[in-house]
């Protein structure tokens, strides 16, 4: 699990320490949240969806983003067993490999999400949940791999790195 005794030091000096698939998940949720509600917020700005008799269409592009959190926290675990794997490979074949991982969780989340708009939603919700995911993993597993110590990495070094990713992604959602 630890590459050397130093290693093993530094994440049992950890104060708050968070395994691999945790962050995944937590990370997972993050994303299921925020670009959704960037797509959301952008599209309820451009449209002037804030008349009354339109206002309906928030509670379901809520409920759509709560559906696409929770996929993306609980397919989180499972992206996280694979990185953690994909971790253990040299550099490159990593890199390579991650954006198609990240393909796959966001067209899960997505596709999960924007199927609560009928059969256009899920297709529409897994094409930009797979342009989001397969940014935002090989980015933020590159930083993971360069900070983690065994399969733990600290709380303070996760959520800078992890609200970051997120909220550059949806502010490149929101420029367009």
């Amino acid at each position: 699990m630890y590459r050397s005794e130093q290693e093993m030091l530094e994440a049992e000096l950890m104060a708050n320490p968070i395994d691999t698939e945790k962050t995944y998940a937590y990370f997972g949720l993050l994303l299921g949240t925020f670009p959704p509600a960037a797509f959301f917020t952008k599209f309820a700005i451009d449209s002037s969806i804030f008349v009354r008799e339109e206002a309906w269409i928030l509670g379901v592009l809520f409920i759509v983003n709560l559906v696409s959190a929770v996929v993306g926290y609980f397919t989180g675990k499972f992206i996280g067993r694979r990185v953690r794997e994909a971790e253990n490979i040299a550099w490159a074949p990593m890199i390579l490999v991650l954006p198609f991982f990240g393909m796959l969780w966001g067209t899960m989340a997505g596709g999960a999400g924007g199927a609560v708009i009928l059969i256009f939603g899920a297709f529409f919700g897994a094409i930009l949940g797979a342009a989001v995911g397969g940014v935002a993993l090989p980015l933020f597993t590159i930083f993971h791999r360069l900070l983690k110590r065994g399969d733990l990495i600290e709380l303070k070094h996760f959520l800078p790195i992890a609200f970051g990713i997120t909220f550059a992604i949806c502010s490149f959602i929101l420029g367009t």
